[in-house]
């Protein structure tokens, strides 16, 4: 595989660069000075410039929304718990209550004067042994209801704490959201504010020829939940890429490979910089099917490796799910699930 992980030269869609150099070579055949290509080139510059960093956005938004699923989990555990130990307060308090009740009717005058005034001191000595026990029992429940109140109010402090942190996730991922949004805003204005031919030559370069299979060798994934994460990960090829989306309608490249391997049975993390780490790290040079190929030293984009130096991956909005060559951007990682 080793000579066909060679990294593009530079910049996200291969595809595009070639549409630059032909656009190049034609200006240049019709007597153009070479730097009539330049706004071109800046302009597709910036847009990849903000594809990359919506993506990185993209991915601290998944991991805030990630965040916020698992809180709002919690804080519904916790209130049940909450709602039970309650609920057995009351009932204990209420146990409580018959118990004072009883020890009142029962030894509501001095046990001396009872004793001298009872008809039948054996009787009376009977009822005041079983009243020992019934207070001895009194103060095991006392006991224990202190402690269940120590434990709710516990549980009411840690569950008030999730609650606001539950509340900074959700504008964390509100903010995030927004900050995405504006530079794909950004990014489609600069598109549109293209010539049409150039803009045609762009979105040609985005989708061409990339829904297709190419050749991927003989390569055989390192295991049963790779190959079916491989196959599922082919079913999805044309999808068009949403960020913060997991499918099966649309993905973002993290959720693409969550996707992929849930239908494999396997839980991967939400976010690129999480599935890093689940599994283990092997070379580019043995990487097989199904191995999880991760981009930038940040690790904000991430790809399934097919064979033959080819990955199915998500690549940005207006791209769908797609092969590309491996060496499309730097590697900074391979993992296997």
């Amino acid at each position: 595989m080793g000579s066909q992980c060679r990294f593009a030269p530079s910049g996200f869609d291969r595809g595009a660069s070639v549409a630059v150099s032909f656009l190049s070579v034609a200006a240049t055949a019709l007597g153009a000075v070479p730097a009539a290509a330049a706004p071109y080139d800046d302009t597709r510059a910036k847009m990849e410039r903000l594809y990359e960093q919506a993506e990185k956005a993209t991915e601290v938004y998944n991991e805030a929304d990630e965040r916020a699923d698992e809180l709002r989990e919690e804080v519904g555990t916790a209130q049940d718990r909450i709602a039970r130990q309650q609920q057995r307060i009351n009932s204990m308090r209420e146990s409580l209550g018959s118990l004072a009740g009883a020890q009142y009717r029962s030894g509501g005058i001095d046990p001396s004067l009872a004793l001298l005034f009872s008809d039948d001191p054996d009787d009376y000595l009977d009822k005041a042994s079983r009243l020992d026990r019934i207070t001895a029992h009194q103060a095991g429940e006392l006991k224990e209801l202190q402690e269940a109140m120590r434990e709710l109010a516990q549980d009411r402090e840690e569950t008030a704490g999730k609650l606001r942190e539950l509340d900074k996730s959700r504008k964390a991922v509100a903010a995030h959201k927004k900050t995405v949004g504006r530079k794909l805003a950004t990014a489609r204005r600069l598109l549109d504010s293209l010539p049409d031919n150039e803009r045609d030559a762009y979105d040609r370069a985005s989708r061409s020829g990339r829904d297709g299979i190419p050749d991927l060798g003989s390569a055989t994934a390192a295991s049963g939940r790779g190959a079916t994460a491989v196959a599922a990960a082919r079913s999805a090829l044309g999808k068009p890429y949403i960020w913060g989306a997991n499918g099966p309608s649309g993905f973002d490249c993290s959720g693409l490979m969550q996707w992929s391997y849930a239908q494999a049975g396997v839980s991967l993390p939400r976010t690129s910089q999480a599935q890093r780490y689940a599994g283990r790290q092997v070379p580019l040079s043995q990487a097989r099917p199904g191995d999880l190929v991760v981009y930038r030293s940040d690790a904000s984009h991430v790809g399934m490796y097919m064979g033959n130096g080819q990955v199915i991956h998500a690549p940005y909005p207006g791209a769908p799910v797609r092969y590309d060559p491996v060496g499309m951007m730097p590697v900074s990682s391979v993992t296997r699930v």
